[in-house]
């Protein structure tokens, strides 16, 4: 079958090769890809790729084997998946507890946007706590965790600020009901949550706008500087305050419910995967570059023939 693979080269990141059709284990299906996703966490990966490993966290397609042991989907089913790696293929063996059934009303492309970005959201909303009438902030706003916490928090009836310096990305948080601020240091807080993904700088002028006893949740580093914190920040505003590092595996619910979560809303009307660009899997390391370089606003999605 046909895969991509990496190169190591920031060019020209990946190239279709022949790699081996996948051999399911007992608790895996095999999945046909109809679509992937690509997510920005994974051109850095890209730059330094491991050696035979594949890369392909977002997909959605037909389950064409079902899982041995019988748990899963059975027969020919549409579904949405996120495997940890080799999903940038024609077939993937998906554990199948990370799948979750896709309903007509949920086209492929947006099941294959949601998993890595909606899964991160709906995860750093449930660490945050209960958002009704709380006021939220969150950095770096961009991509796509951006849009999918602004929509949830929004309609949980947080007061969210989102921090974008894209004027036409800003455009439509607002719409999604953010305050929208093109830098951190134009928030004005004190903000009961705040939900950091920049580092470098921005960590602790976000810091600075948490009220007392406030939580910070720590999840990403996009702008790839490490972040200097002064004992001395937490007075005079958010003393007390706890800084919390967030991974979105480290979860207590299953992947399979919370995919399945995300369809339903998206079934229902209250999620709606923004999707910047759909193009042919053979454009995917032009993809990646305009990915890495932020010219994409949105979900990339890749289609296979």
């Amino acid at each position: 079958m046909k895969a991509l693979i990496p190169t190591g080269d920031p060019t020209e990141p990946v190239v279709l090769a022949d790699v081996p059709e996948p051999a399911p284990r007992p608790h895996e299906a095999l999945v046909k890809v109809e679509a992937f996703s690509v997510n920005r966490g994974e051109t850095f990966k890209l730059e330094k790729p491991v050696p035979g490993e594949r890369p392909g966290k977002d997909i959605a397609g037909l389950v064409v084997q079902p899982a041995a042991d019988g748990s899963g989907p059975s027969g020919i089913t549409r579904v949405v998946g996120h495997p940890m790696a080799g999903g940038w293929a024609e077939y993937v063996a998906v554990p199948t507890d990370a799948l979750a059934v896709l309903p007509d009303g949920v086209s492929v492309l947006q099941g294959a946007a949601l998993p890595l970005a909606g899964l991160t959201a709906l995860r750093l909303l449930r660490v945050a706590g209960p958002v009704l009438g709380r006021r939220v902030l969150l950095t770096g706003a961009s991509g796509g965790v951006g849009h999918y916490v602004t929509e949830l928090a929004a309609a949980a009836g947080a007061r969210i600020t989102a921090v974008t310096r894209d004027a036409e990305r800003g455009a439509r948080l607002a719409e999604l009901g953010a305050e929208v601020v093109h830098d951190v240091a134009a928030a004005r807080g004190p903000y009961d949550v705040v939900l950091e993904s920049t580092g470098g700088r921005a960590l602790p002028l976000a810091l600075a706008r948490l009220a007392g006893r406030g939580t910070l949740v720590w999840f990403g580093q996009a702008s790839r500087t490490p972040a200097t914190l002064d004992f001395f920040d937490f007075f005079n505003g958010p003393e007390s305050a706890v800084i919390r590092h967030f991974h979105y595996l480290d979860a207590d619910s299953r992947l399979d419910d919370d995919l399945a979560a995300l369809v339903r809303l998206t079934e229902q009307g209250r999620l709606h995967p923004e999707i910047g660009r759909v193009t042919d899997w053979a454009d995917t390391a032009t993809t990646l570059t305009d990915l890495r370089d932020r010219r994409i606003r949105g979900k990339a999605v890749l289609t296979l023939s």
